[in-house]
């Protein structure tokens, strides 16, 4: 899947992919501010395509950024391997353009903001994904959306 610019107006929703659970985060239409909105856990393709269908809809959300888990080194993981695959199916489900960012140590960040707002362990591990899924949206809308352009992809 070749990543996409989105469109030039509407909401963007950021994507930190994971195989039990995919952090959500979304931004405002005139896309200056990120926010977590969700943490999706995972049931099977189907019912998970089907939720992210609705959220769309009820989000009326135009674009995709889905985060890349690559190794340290700048090359591709299995789970962003994973994440292409699940972001290819995204965009079918859904008719959204998708576009990638390099996501290494967003959770780490996520991980350190939580901490230092003060919240207790349990509810830092609640909210982590959500949280991740807005900093790669956040990086994304600070770059002038523009995604990965240097990642190995699947036809390789």
């Amino acid at each position: 899947m070749n990543p996409a610019p989105p469109p030039e107006k509407g909401k963007i929703a950021g994507i930190d992919f994971g195989s039990v659970r995919i952090g959500v985060a979304v931004c405002d239409a005139e896309r200056m501010i990120a926010f977590p909105y969700e943490i999706w856990r995972r049931k099977n393709e189907k019912l998970d395509l089907a939720h992210f269908q609705e959220f769309v809809k009820e989000e009326r959300i135009v674009h995709f950024v889905v985060g890349l888990p690559l190794h340290c080194s700048g090359e591709m993981s299995e789970k962003a391997r994973q994440a292409m695959e699940f972001a290819a199916k995204l965009a079918d489900a859904t008719g959204c353009s998708v576009d990638f960012l390099d996501e290494r140590f967003t959770s780490v960040i996520a991980e350190d903001m939580l901490r230092q707002s003060g919240l207790k362990a349990k509810k830092r591990k609640e909210k982590l994904d959500a949280v991740a899924a807005q900093i790669i949206l956040s990086t994304y809308l600070e770059r002038g959306c523009v995604g990965a352009t240097e990642f190995d992809s699947l036809e390789d």
